[in-house]
């Protein structure tokens, strides 16, 4: 079946993708601390802001001015686009977010948003100690975004102690369309990256981990070796 895609900005990916996230889809980029989830984040909002797309970024965690002067080290300048009003970086107070999926659902309906991103789900659970209610929280800030038709990334940190897991608290994965997995190890030294697409419903995917570097024009996905029967 034949559906809009979108392209993420970040090369190789897409090829893996067989074009890039199937548009309007909501997808968790999950990876332990240092695996670049932040600039992936960014990253994706950047390529939208070059096709003359509206961005929204959610921060629970940086400041949006740390995140912005980050980001200029790979030359991407968000505050052109804020004057714009093409992009919106927004921080939420985890402490203080009684229903964050009503101020998302209305922020996003005033302004058309067509990506939005949140970084990090994990902030979600300094407060709410039951799973349950973790995952009603998590369902309904998906659905919100669902029917807000933007195409959307939600960043959750894999605890460096339980590696096999694809989020902190188990539940993440379970409520969106998509999984993407950020890998990070460090030996004598050296640092290796990985990624893999361990889930994306309504469309094929490339399946296994593939390399990755962040070279300072942001995240890059290593397909050189990509062997077709790999696609399927």
């Amino acid at each position: 079946m034949e559906f809009e895609r979108v392209t993420t900005g970040i090369p190789g990916l897409d090829k893996l993708l067989y074009g890039g996230i199937p548009k309007g889809h909501v997808v968790l980029i999950s990876g332990v601390a240092g695996a670049g989830k932040t600039t992936f984040l960014s990253q994706f909002c950047w390529e939208g802001l070059q096709k003359g797309e509206k961005a929204l970024f959610i921060t629970l965690e940086e400041s949006p001015e740390e995140i912005k002067g980050d980001m200029l080290q790979y030359g991407w300048d968000f505050d052109q686009y804020e004057k714009k009003g093409m992009f919106r970086i927004e921080y939420f107070d985890p402490f203080e977010l009684s229903d964050m999926s009503h101020r998302l659902r209305d922020l996003i309906e005033v302004n058309k948003y067509d990506r939005v991103v949140i970084d990090s789900l994990s902030l979600l659970g300094m407060y709410i100690k039951d799973e349950y209610e973790i995952r009603k929280k998590l369902f309904k800030i998906v659905q919100a975004l669902k029917k807000s038709k933007a195409t959307s990334l939600l960043s959750a940190e894999i605890p460096e102690h339980e590696p096999k897991k694809l989020s902190r608290y188990g539940v993440e994965e379970f409520v969106v369309d998509g999984v993407i997995v950020l890998y990070y190890l460090n030996m004598a030294g050296e640092s290796f990256g990985n990624i893999e697409v361990r889930k994306m419903r309504r469309t094929k995917h490339a399946h296994g981990a593939f390399p990755t570097i962040i070279t300072k024009n942001g995240y890059y996905v290593s397909v050189e070796n990509l062997d077709g029967d790999i696609l399927r």
